[in-house]
């Protein structure tokens, strides 16, 4: 079984976006690129919506949501 890598463009910050998990260390959540992906039939059309954000991000923030779900350790580092 491969292990899951790391999640390092996930940012916990206390002091950004209330504490919420976000794309690395940006002001968009996880939660929001979720919304993102679920309202965008096309990856594509999304990166030239939001150019800041990259393909990794998706796939990161995508596998965050399933890890959370499964209640699996989400090996985040937390900034101070």
């Amino acid at each position: 079984m491969e292990a899951i890598a790391p999640f390092d463009r996930i940012t916990v910050e206390p002091g950004k976006c209330g504490g919420k998990p976000c794309i690395r260390g940006m002001r968009i959540t996880v939660r929001r690129v979720l919304e993102l992906l679920s309202s965008y039939p096309d990856r594509g059309a999304l990166l030239s919506e939001y150019p800041f954000l990259e393909s990794e991000d998706l796939n990161q923030a995508l596998r965050f949501a399933a890890a959370a779900v499964d209640d699996e350790s989400l090996g985040i580092d937390r900034v101070a």
